[in-house]
Formats: structure tokens, sequence, C-alpha cells
């Protein structure tokens, strides 16, 4: 497909929305470089689908301002914005065949009707629906309709694709497939600047080159998937963004070391004062079996088959400690003992939240705790 005649990023320069004095929307300030996929990450009402709706023109912010590249279209009515959007129930126009859904972009934004065809068929083709053309919505399957839904927003050749949730109604392989699909089409339209909305977190460390993590209507945290993931600034990225451990610790006396349960671990230092209350994350894959450094002793309190992995739970000392451990040829019984340990560079120290105090005890587990799709890690990785 032709790269759209001008790429164009998305600025958000804090950008408010608000119904009847609640604010959904809280000064938003994130820039979407030409070209990049960024995430907008959160739970159900942090704010992320009211940002991509004043992208889209369909809520006008109550201050701020919203540019895509150069122009402030903060204003300008969804039609004159040139993108391209895909939500989460697909929208497609069931009395319409493929093609006539495909090109209903085409004609809104009257392009000749003697391009229509091959720029529908361009858009099919690129999302392997071409052979599908004259069918009608209610003869394809989810992720077909997905397809078509995609190759519609693509037909305009926009500089700007938005998508909203586009993979939560669908089953867990096709949801797998179709990430494959959207990393191959960024790939072929590297000049298209894409927010991609979800609250699922293997779908924004797959598909996104940032993502920004949004939490009561505000901006928590940005950046690279690996250096979310890798090093959490804060306690509710570190449990957004994959699955971790947070325990209650106390900075030492002599640097890079921190107190917890009775306890003097080694930490990679962090700019916490002695004394101070922190919050130390481990990832539960990076937390080994046995005897080793930062040794923590304490009994099973569950025990969850993963598939390659079995993910244990130890109580120590009325702290609940998570290790994904693999090949385990025995499940330990309730209440045996085990000692977990975990390597100091594989501990990040996290500030303590406003009042001082360290971060909360990690959860008992429950079907709760787990984000949606949480037990298979991205690209073959290790479980978030």
């Amino acid at each position: 497909m032709t790269a759209p005649a001008t790429a164009s990023g998305i600025r958000f320069d804090q950008v408010t929305v608000a119904y009847g004095g609640n604010v959904v929307l809280d000064r938003l300030d994130l820039t979407v470089e030409p070209g990049e996929v960024m995430a907008l990450l959160g739970p159900s009402g942090s704010g992320k689908t009211t940002a991509l709706r004043a992208v889209a023109g369909f809520v006008r912010p109550a201050s701020g301002r919203v540019h895509l590249g150069d122009r402030d279209v903060t204003a300008l009515p969804p039609h004159r914005r040139g993108i391209g959007m895909v939500v989460q129930s697909y929208a497609l126009f069931p009395h319409m065949r493929v093609a006539d859904n495909v090109a209903f972009g085409l004609k809104a934004r009257k392009v000749p009707k003697a391009q229509i065809p091959e720029r529908v068929a361009e858009a099919l083709e690129m999302v392997g629906m071409a052979a599908y053309a004259t069918r009608f919505p209610r003869e394809l399957s989810g992720g077909q309709q997905q397809r078509v839904a995609i190759a519609r927003a693509l037909a305009i050749r926009p500089s700007v694709l938005l998508l909203d949730e586009p993979l939560s109604a669908l089953d867990a392989q096709l949801r797998s497939g179709m990430l494959a699909e959207l990393a191959r089409l960024h790939r072929e339209l590297p000049d298209v600047s894409i927010l991609y909305v979800t609250h699922d977190q293997v779908e924004a460390l797959t598909l996104a080159d940032r993502i920004a993590v949004m939490d009561k209507a505000r901006l928590q945290d940005c950046g690279t998937p690996q250096d979310l993931y890798r090093r959490p600034r804060t306690e509710f990225t570190a449990s957004f963004v994959g699955n971790a451990n947070l325990l209650p610790v106390r900075v030492g006396p002599e640097a890079g070391t921190v107190e917890f349960a009775g306890r003097t671990l080694a930490v990679t230092p962090g700019e916490a004062a002695p004394g101070a209350g922190a919050t130390l994350c481990v990832r539960p894959h990076l937390v080994g079996l046995g005897d080793g450094p930062n040794a923590l002793t304490g009994t099973i309190a569950e025990v969850q088959w993963r598939g390659s992995t079995h993910r244990l739970y130890a109580d120590v000392d009325g702290h609940r400690v998570k290790a994904d451990v693999r090949e385990l040829r025995e499940t330990p019984a309730l209440g045996t003992a085990v000692t977990l340990h975990f390597a100091a560079e594989d501990a990040v120290l996290l500030p303590a939240g406003a009042d001082g105090s360290a971060g909360a005890p990690a959860p008992a587990p429950g079907p709760a705790e787990e984000p949606a799709g949480a037990s298979a890690g991205p690209s073959g990785g290790p479980d978030v």
C-alpha cells in the first residue's frame, strides 16, 4: 500500500476532558512520533479510550490542544482529520458486502469512482481478505470481520490509525494470530502513527514501540516495553505491566542493601536514603527455587500449573512471594517448607508512596490477580 502523502504524529498538549465536572482525562501531555506504535494501557476508567476519542474528534477537550503533525485539530470535526479508526465492535454495516464496507470511507471522502475498486482491492489484499470481497459480515468469523474493519481504516491511507481494544472480542488463538498480523501491517506501513488502546498487557508488550500507562484519568508512566517491564518506576507500572512481587522493605545503612522480614537483602542501589521505606519489585520468573543469593524461606501456600511453568506462592513471614519455576517434576504439598532466591541485579527498588510508607504486601492469589492474557508471555518470553 502506498504510504500516506504526509506522515503525521500525534501530540496531546495538556488535554483535559470532563463530563459534568467529572474529569475523565486530566492534563494529558503525550507525543506519538510519526511511524510509532503507542499503546495506551490501563484499567477500565483510566482515561485511555477518552484520549483516543479526543484524537478522533468524538469528544471536545475542556482545555488543552490536540495536534496531528503540525495541525491543531482540536476544533476540527472527525471527517476532516484524515484518520483511520477500528473500534471494539468493528462497526461493519451488516447490509453491505465486504467490498462496500471497505469503500465506505473512500466514498465519503469523494475519492474518484475510478480509483475506488483499486483502493478497496489493495486494502483487502493487505489484510488477507481479497477472496471475501463479495461476502456479508454475517458470513465472516470474528477474526475476519476484524480484518475487514482494519482494511476499511487503511483504505483511506491515513497518516494516523486509532485502534480501540480491537482484539478484545476474539478468543485467545485468534488474538495471537491477529497480534502477528498487526505487527506485520506496522512493518509494511512504517510511516503510519498508531495509537492502540488496550487493557491487555501482552498486546501492549508485543506491539508497542512505547507504552503509556494510564490510571485514574492521568498518565502514570511512559517508556519502551523493555524499560517498563525490567525497570518500572512506580508500583502501579510494576503491577500493571507484567506481574510482580512488590515487597515492603526498609533501605539499609549500607549502599545496595534493604531490610525485609528481618533479613538483609542485596539489591541494585537506588536513590532512597538509609532508613527510608521503599518497595522491592522482583518479577516471578526471576525468583529461583532453592538456595542462592537473597534466600527467603517460607511455606507453600498455593501452587498453580501453567503448562511450561508452575507458579509457586510462598508465605514468607506473612508476605506472599510468587515464583515461576520451570520443569518442576513433583508438585510440593501445601505447607511444605521452601527456599526461594533472586539476584541483586534482578531486584528494582521503587520509591515509597506519598505517605512515606513501604508498599503493601502482595495480594493473595486468585483469578482476579492476573490480567487478561497474562498466562503466556509475549514472543515466547517469560510469564507476565
